[in-house]
C-alpha cells in the first residue's frame, strides 16, 4: 500500500525569511514556485535529494504552533545526514542554534534538533 513520504507541508509566518532557510541555509532545491492571488498565498516545492519534498505555504495570518514538541499530530520532522558533525557546524555558522547530539538508545544513531524560522522542530539523524 504505502510506499514512502511524498512530502511535508509546512505554513509559514514570513515567506521571504522562510525560503532563504530552506533554500539557501538546508540547500533544498526549488521545484517549482506559485502565487495563488485568490488566497494570497505563496506555495513553494522544494526538492529533498531521495525525491521527498517539502511544500512551503504561505498564508495571511496563520495561527502559532500550539506547543513545541508534545502537542498532537505531527513532533517533527526527521531529515538522515551523512555527517552530523559538519551539517551542525553548517547550521551554527548561519547562527541557528542546535541542541546538543545524544545517542539514540535503540539503534545507536546520532540526532541532535534544531528549528526552522518558525519553531518548528527539525530532527538531523546521521545514518
Amino acid at each position: 500500500m504505502l510506499r514512502h513520504i511524498h512530502h511535508a507541508a509546512i505554513i509559514c509566518s514570513d515567506y521571504g525569511v522562510s525560503k532563504h532557510f530552506y533554500c539557501d541555509i538546508l540547500g533544498l532545491a526549488v521545484l517549482a514556485e506559485n502565487h495563488r492571488s485568490e488566497r494570497d498565498s505563496w506555495k513553494l516545492d522544494l526538492a529533498l535529494p531521495d525525491g521527498g519534498q517539502i511544500e512551503l505555504f504561505s498564508f495571511p495570518n496563520p495561527p502559532a504552533r500550539p506547543s513545541r514538541p508534545e502537542a498532537r499530530g505531527l513532533r517533527h520532522l526527521a531529515f538522515t545526514v551523512d555527517d552530523l558533525d559538519a551539517v551542525v557546524a553548517h547550521l551554527t555558522d548561519h547562527d541557528i542554534a542546535v541542541e546538543d547530539i545524544r545517542i539514540d538508545e535503540f539503534t545507536g544513531a546520532r540526532f541532535t534538533f534544531f528549528a526552522d524560522p518558525d519553531g518548528l522542530p527539525l530532527e538531523l539523524y546521521e545514518v
